[in-house]
């Protein structure tokens, strides 16, 4: 690991005006994931600003209907927290889906947000990595990628997204707030990922010395049908090969809203609008589940390793689909 300073500041303003100052300077608040990277040396900042002291660390109710969730609040506290689990279950679900227990008493939901991803190469600083270090090349096409993408993917990075609370707040519609140099706005969380295009090495639209403040989730919640399916190598503690995060509302048996977001497939939390509506005033059921997953994988593309995922993608949608609509006879 190499030097830093670090300094701990108690207003946003502060930690903005600490960016000026140095060359690569970083946020922290939980360091779950940046610690891992520095000490791998694919992060190397030369001063730390320790933000866990801002004012972004309550849940409380939103004057549009909806629930803030503040940046700073861990993921445990936010799955377990009661007007998540009664009126955003599939949230819960998801988080509690994600990491260890001890991750999720450390790790912010601001910094769930700007996870980097798990590919192998990026992590390994003596191979080519196009999103480490843009123009060198991307190992993982032509590499070992059982893990990587197959939708959304450009010549240049097939990397993943390796969050499961983004998958439920894509699913969810949820709205990301932010602060920064040029002052207060909110991004749809459908735009705050990004896919790889010419510029894998950008993970999301920040700009430079924007703070994620909170999370807002819409007063539509999605509380009767709904299901986080993750499908990974082992019980516990392991990124999604993929994951689903799928509610319905359903009335005398017919779909009359339908969101299904995707991990572990791309770049960013996967949603196809068109599957979405293809469901919408279908009978809930195995037909119009597979009609959708066949529509959300189309233009998947495997890479060797990976091409399993594709089959696989389509499974998990038509198995999540059909739990979340209370069907599981029909698995």
């Amino acid at each position: 690991m190499n030097k830093f300073t670090f300094v701990s500041v108690n207003n946003p303003d502060a930690a903005i005006a600490e960016l000026d100052e140095h060359d690569s300077p970083k946020f922290i608040a939980g360091g779950t994931n940046l610690l891992d990277l520095m000490k791998e040396n694919v992060e190397r900042p030369d001063h730390i600003i320790d933000i866990t002291h801002l004012a972004f660390n309550t849940i409380e109710n939103n004057p549009a209907g909806g629930l803030r969730l503040g940046a700073l609040v861990t993921n445990a506290d936010t799955a377990w927290n009661g007007e998540v689990e009664k009126r955003y279950p599939l949230l819960s679900q998801a988080i509690l889906a994600g990491a260890s227990p001890q991750l999720r008493n450390m790790a912010t939901n601001g910094g769930n947000l700007m996870q980097r991803t798990r590919c192998y190469y990026f992590y390994d600083t003596a191979t080519p990595c196009n999103k480490r270090e843009p123009g060198s090349g991307c190992s993982a096409i032509g590499g070992y990628n059982r893990i990587l993408a197959i939708l959304g993917t450009s010549e240049l990075c097939i990397a993943t997204h390796p969050s499961d609370m983004c998958v439920a707040l894509a699913a969810l519609n949820a709205t990301v707030n932010i602060t920064g140099k040029n002052g207060e706005r909110s991004i749809p969380f459908s735009d705050f990922h990004r896919l790889p295009g010419d510029r894998p090495e950008l993970d999301n639209t920040l700009e430079a010395g924007d703070i994620v403040t909170s999370i807002d989730l819409p007063a539509e919640d999605f509380t009767t049908h709904y299901k986080y399916l993750k499908i990974r190598d082992r019980a516990s503690y392991a990124f999604a090969l993929v994951s689903v995060a799928a509610a319905l509302k359903i009335e005398d048996g017919k779909i009359v809203e339908a969101r299904v977001a995707l991990g572990g497939v791309a770049h960013k939390p996967w949603r196809s609008m068109e599957a979405e509506t293809l469901l919408a005033g279908s009978l809930a059921g195995k037909e119009a589940f597979e009609k959708a997953a066949d529509m959300i994988l189309q233009g998947a593309k495997g890479y060797g390793d990976n091409t399993f995922k594709i089959e696989l993608a389509k499974r998990a949608i038509v198995r999540a689909l059909t739990e979340a609509a209370g069907l599981e006879e029909q698995v």
